[in-house]
């Protein structure tokens, strides 16, 4: 039996006193909300068991209760203390690390997993998965502080420790990705190439290729395996069925939830939106799950918003009962399959219908999203089949900003190290988004235009460097690629006025930068594919009034490229018109934007009551992820849509010969 824990404080050197009854009367305080107490208790019975053999895992249990207050210092020197009484100890090692990181000191933190990942010479069963693990944390630790290179070389150390971490190899090929280290997909030691394809992340996945129906099923799996297949998650049914009457009338309660809504791509596009919103039709909710630090976008939408609440560090089901009790009608994912993804809340379907817009470009594949937000130009009627969510459009799905700020000086073309009188290409996309098959093409255009260079956005010396290396190696000088440094968003949007063309890149193309782009003035040239990251920029420009600069390939996207540089009076005419339709062309026009989404919620609504809410249909993507896991990631050209479909046909036909379709399969997912 069991003495009550306050029994045990008042008398902690009771000889019954021994580690399990610790360890259950520990369990009975927390329980009951008792930390305080439980706190004391811990440092009761250690000041009365000096020598008890067991003491290090009380030191242990006692940290990971001071970390979970927030007394970070006492875990670390609690964790410490346990490292000293069992070296070999090494979940003390990988907790120590976490508590010193928290308190800012990341070099001690990483030195603390390095031991631990210092003992793979002598690894058993019991400590691969911690071994893994710290070198995990290393890598997070070594991106945080810039140090990508080192980031890649931990979690490349790890997947050498166990090849089978999903979001290990995820990491790695984003770090990949970001280093402009091709080909991105490298097979090695023990992981194949399908091992790391059944990996990749959906982001990464619509950056190396423009194959809708694979992003399509990577999207599920990812849902299936990351979210619903993890350890402690648990998804809800369906949201029960709407009263036979519709509620009291009402303006529709609408909650956002993003991470990124501060100075982010996202911020800057949204801020205007939240401004805009007619109170008579809808109550806007914010809930925002990223960094601390209000900045000046964030003020603008805390202010613009009717109710602000910072989720951030709150557990799934905690943001859900908050949605919950807030009565929203419809919840819109801004972040979908980003790094700061919400799919463990949006798994409990805290409200009754859920849309996915805006921060990730591309389906969902779960069935819990009911509606994708787009265009006519990002998903024609002949792609929906493509998408598990019912498309709904707008004329220009991307809102945006017209009160971002622009810095007024505009520095010289020799301050931004930019030649005087040379044709000044531009891309101030992310560098995870150039691909080798993009790169290949922009130095077939440097090739054919002498005279001109290209503007990048600086990412860090060694991925510039090896930037300018693959230039050389295609007969290019690296001294015709220059690199912005990173600025303040009002001075990086002054500068575009150096530019005279911007490439866009592709498949994944440009989405914030391409409307800052056309807000400046300065022509935007791309190419439409087939996915939805791959059609975003052909919306925009042709929403800005600029049809012909969007292509169908790659070689008429050169070509173009090429004959622009010769004709100046064509460029000109191309930025008086982009300057001259600024006020009234469709990208701009966010009035419009905001009336028809509101339109598109009272619709979305006006289904749910009637019991019409779509139903996500993710038939039969285990197949369609293993024939897109087969193809060629990087090839150098999409084929045309027939073409593009016919693979997948042919590759459905030959499995039907093995191992026929039930009868009720269909040949494509999505609501269609």
């Amino acid at each position: 039996m069991v003495a009550a824990p306050e029994l045990l404080i008042a008398d902690p050197r009771s000889q019954a006193f021994g580690f399990l009854e610790l360890i259950n009367a520990a369990e009975a305080l927390k329980k009951s909300g008792e930390v305080g107490l439980c706190l004391k208790l811990y440092e009761l019975w250690q000041q009365h068991h000096p020598a008890d053999p067991l003491r290090y895992a009380v030191c242990f249990n006692h940290g990971a209760l001071l970390a979970g207050a927030g007394q970070q210092a006492l875990a670390a020197a609690a964790y410490a203390e346990a490292v000293r009484l069992a070296p070999s100890f090494l979940p003390a090692y990988i907790n120590g690390g976490l508590a010193l990181e928290r308190l800012g000191l990341r070099q001690q933190a990483i030195e603390q997993w390095q031991q631990v990942a210092d003992r793979l010479a002598r690894l058993d069963g019991d400590s691969i998965g911690l071994a893994a693990a710290a070198l995990k944390h290393i890598g997070r630790v070594c991106l945080d502080a810039g140090d990508v290179a080192g980031a890649e070389a931990a979690f490349r150390r790890s997947l050498e420790v166990d090849p089978h971490q999903r979001v290990a190899i995820a990491s790695w090929i984003v770090l990949r990705q970001i280093q402009c280290q091709w080909p991105v997909i490298a097979p090695w030691g023990r992981l194949t190439r399908s091992g790391l394809i059944a990996a990749i992340a959906p982001m990464s996945l619509a950056i190396e290729t423009d194959d809708p129906m694979f992003q399509l099923a990577n999207a599920w799996r990812h849902f299936e395996v990351d979210v619903v297949r993890a350890p402690g998650r648990h998804t809800a049914g369906q949201w029960p069925a709407p009263d036979a009457a519709p509620p009291v009338r009402r303006p529709l309660r609408i909650g956002y939830v993003s991470a990124d809504l501060r100075e982010h791509a996202i911020g800057f596009l949204t801020a205007e939106l939240f401004e805009l919103h007619d109170r008579r039709r809808v109550e806007v909710f914010a809930y925002y799950a990223g960094p601390s630090g209000p900045d000046r976008i964030q003020h603008r939408i805390r202010e613009a918003v009717d109710h602000w609440i910072d989720v951030a560090g709150w557990s799934a089901r905690h943001k859900a009962r908050q949605i919950v009790q807030d009565e929203i009608d419809i919840l819109v994912d801004i972040d979908g399959h980003t790094e700061a993804s919400q799919a463990a809340l949006i798994a409990l379907r805290p409200a009754p219908l859920i849309v996915n817009w805006l921060g990730y470009p591309g389906s969902m594949g779960t069935p819990h999203h009911h509606y994708i937000i787009a265009d006519n130009e990002i998903i024609p009627p002949e792609y929906e089949k493509y998408y598990s969510e019912r498309v709904l459009r707008l004329p220009c799905y991307q809102p945006t900003d017209r009160r971002r700020m622009v810095a007024s000086e505009v520095p010289s073309r020799s301050a931004a190290g930019l030649p005087d009188d040379a044709f000044v290409y531009c891309c101030f996309n992310a560098a995870h988004k150039i691909t080798l098959p993009t790169f290949r093409c922009w130095m077939a255009i440097l090739a054919r235009v002498p005279q001109a260079v290209l503007w990048l956005l600086s990412s860090d010396a060694a991925t510039d460097e090896r930037l300018r290396q693959h230039a050389v190696s295609h007969g290019i000088p690296g001294g015709r690629l220059v690199f912005a440094a990173r600025v303040p968003n009002p001075e990086h949007m002054a500068r575009y006025q150096l530019a005279d063309l911007f490439l866009d890149t592709s498949p994944y193309g440009a989405h914030t930068t391409a409307s800052d782009a056309l807000w400046i003035g300065v022509p935007v040239l791309t190419v439409a594919g087939h996915g939805f990251a791959a059609r975003v920029c052909a919306s925009l420009v042709r929403a800005a009034g600029l049809p012909e600069m969007v292509c169908g390939c790659r070689s008429e996207y050169a070509d173009k490229a090429v004959e622009l540089a010769s004709r100046p009076d064509w460029l000109r005419s191309l930025r008086a018109r982009l300057i001259a339709s600024r006020d009234h062309c469709t990208l701009f026009d966010m009035k419009l934007l905001v009336t028809r989404l509101e339109l598109l919620y009272e619709l979305m609504w006006t289904e749910y009551l009637c019991g019409c809410a779509p139903v996500p249909d993710l038939s039969n993507l285990a197949i369609y992820a293993e024939i897109g896991g087969e193809l060629d990631l990087e090839a150098a050209d999409v084929p045309d849509l027939t073409a593009y479909e016919q693979q997948y046909a042919t590759a459905l036909a030959y499995r039907d010969s093995v191992s026929p379709v039930p009868p009720d399969g269909r040949l494509w997912a999505g609501s269609g």
